[in-house]
């Protein structure tokens, strides 16, 4: 079974950063970005990016380069990203909401890196690093010397532009590279697809080291709209809805937990500042159209809820659907939709062969959105980028590990992960990832991680724990983890056992693990 995409033919440069520099030769005055008070103009904005672009360049750090960026969401953190992309050079995000041991595993795992722009409010997370860190506060005396006009390099759509970490099923962040013709194709389905236009104002509200953010990031430059950045390190609901209150702003990409805080926000407020907007564009774990039914059914709400699916590996977003269309009766779990340009979603068995209409089968993604790969990749996950014969011709394919269908009206239903890794709170989690940062913790001999549904169908991490000695105090393990890891991969719940259970063929015996955990939070009546 093959959904394909409307074929749209891309520009014989397929360059994202291109687009940027268009608006600002045709609208050089248009505010670009706003943040903390503080805007600059297209023009002002262009020409602060084409100084950092030079600056790299002049230092050898040009196409084929890959570029940490460590900020805080500001007018600099677009400079960076701009600037780099200029340069000819990739980005490597690196979150400043991280804690620095999570960000010195990160830093780790990018080969050749070629060094890190900070702050003097991030530097210090990443002062472990092995390159040199920019504080691009301090080079500014240096930046105004040069040139504001571009430099004369090179960039082609086969060109990595980004590259992002997500969880390896081995339990090692991967470190997957995005093409400028699979960023541009995303972009400009967007734009073509829903209308974007000048007007199209964005709030980012993600964290910055989430795939999804990379396009929230672009998307308003790429079609000549203004980007707003909230001054927060991270998500602050009130700030955020206090921003949306008082800005002309038009387009919301997030997670799906993020939606419901807002919707959450707006309804015990009786605001409007949601359903006033044009777009939001959610999705990254199930959905739970409950939390959503009265709040889109409400008098006046104009915005149109895009539920959507994709991967970081195949640049964020490969297929949409609108949710006005969503009948719960109808549907037993809501559509992600159509495949974006250029795209074609595959549903194949275990033998890589096309399952039929209705049938459950492996998503795979084919087409423009396909990514470059991991670039620390040479374990079993590389070999989820493969090649297959559609009609007689190779076609290079992504293994996504979701199992799906396509439905009656011809939409793809994702059902969840083939493998044992979990979308918490929209971040893609892989448990042995929490399991081996809590066994480096003193008085943790053994631990597993599972992931328990509570009665609203959110998923929840719950730690097993065998300590050395005594047991151990949930708020102190939380604590110490949270020294080591993101606060989206900390278990809601610890439990002190004295042994891990084992299957019939010695594995973690999860389910037995699963079952404890409904007796144990059965018998207190209380949710993890």
């Amino acid at each position: 079974m093959i959904l394909q995409g409307k074929r749209v033919a891309l520009p014989a440069v397929p360059v994202v950063h291109r687009r940027f520099e268009a608006h600002a030769r045709a609208t050089p005055d248009e505010v670009a970005v706003f943040c903390a008070g503080r805007q600059v103009t297209y023009a002002e904005l262009d020409a602060k990016a084409n100084r950092f672009a030079h600056f790299l360049t002049a230092r050898g750090h040009g196409p084929g380069a890959k570029v940490g960026v460590c900020l805080d969401y500001s007018i600099d953190i677009v400079v960076a990203i701009l600037g780099t992309l200029k340069a000819g050079a990739a980005y490597v995000p690196f979150d400043p909401a991280y804690p620095a041991a999570r960000l010195r595993l990160l830093l780790g795992q990018v080969p050749d890196l070629a060094l890190i722009v900070a702050s003097p409010a991030t530097a210090e997370l990443v002062e472990s690093a092995a390159v040199e860190v920019l504080v691009l506060e301090e080079l500014s005396e240096h930046l105004d010397t040069l040139p504001t006009t571009g430099p004369d390099v090179p960039v082609t759509g086969d060109d990595v532009c980004y590259a992002v970490f997500t969880s390896g099923s081995t339990g090692t962040p991967k470190l997957t590279a995005v093409r400028h013709e699979g960023w541009f194709n995303l972009l400009n389905w967007l734009m073509i697809e829903y209308g974007l236009h000048s007007g199209s104002n964005n709030l980012v509200v993600s964290a910055f080291g989430f795939d999804l953010s990379q396009r929230s990031l672009m998307m308003p430059l790429f079609c000549g709209a203004t980007q707003y950045l909230m001054a927060s390190r991270n998500f602050d609901a009130a700030m955020a809805y206090g921003m949306l209150n008082r800005h002309e702003i038009r387009t919301v990409h997030c997670a799906s937990s993020t939606l419901y805080l807002l919707v959450d926000w707006e309804t015990a407020r009786g605001g409007d500042a949601l359903t006033r907007l044009d777009y939001v564009l959610f999705g990254g774990e199930p959905l739970h159209a409950e939390r959503l039914t009265d709040w889109a059914g409400r008098a006046g709400n104009t915005c149109t809820l895009l539920h959507q699916y994709g991967v970081a590996e195949c640049t964020d977003v490969a297929s949409s659907y609108d949710l006005a269309d969503y009948r719960p009766g109808e549907h037993e779990i809501a559509p992600v939709g159509r495949p974006a340009y250029n795209t074609d979603l595959h549903l194949v068995d275990e033998d890589m062969r096309g399952v039929g209409a209705g049938e459950y089968g492996e998503i795979c993604i084919s087409g423009t959105s396909v990514g470059a790969g991991y670039l620390n990749g040479t374990g079993p996950e590389s070999e989820r980028f493969t090649t297959i014969v559609v009609d007689g011709e190779p076609r290079r394919l992504y293994r996504t590990g979701d199992r799906g269908r396509v439905n009656e009206a011809g939409d793809l239903v994702v059902a969840g992960r083939m493998d044992a890794q979990v979308k918490v709170r929209g971040m893609r989690i892989d448990p042995t990832d929490i399991e081996r940062a809590l066994g480096r913790l003193a008085g943790v001999r053994q631990a597993a991680v599972v992931t328990r549904y509570t009665d609203s169908g959110e998923a929840e991490l719950i730690a097993f724990i065998v300590p050395t000695g005594d047991d151990l105090a949930e708020n102190d393990v939380r604590a110490r983890l949270l020294e080591t890891l993101p606060r989206n991969m900390v278990p809601v719940g610890f439990v002190n056992i004295p042994r891990i259970p084992l299957s019939p063929h010695g594995k973690v015996d999860r389910a037995a693990l699963l079952d404890a955990c409904r007796n144990r939070y059965a018998d207190s009546g209380t949710s993890a």
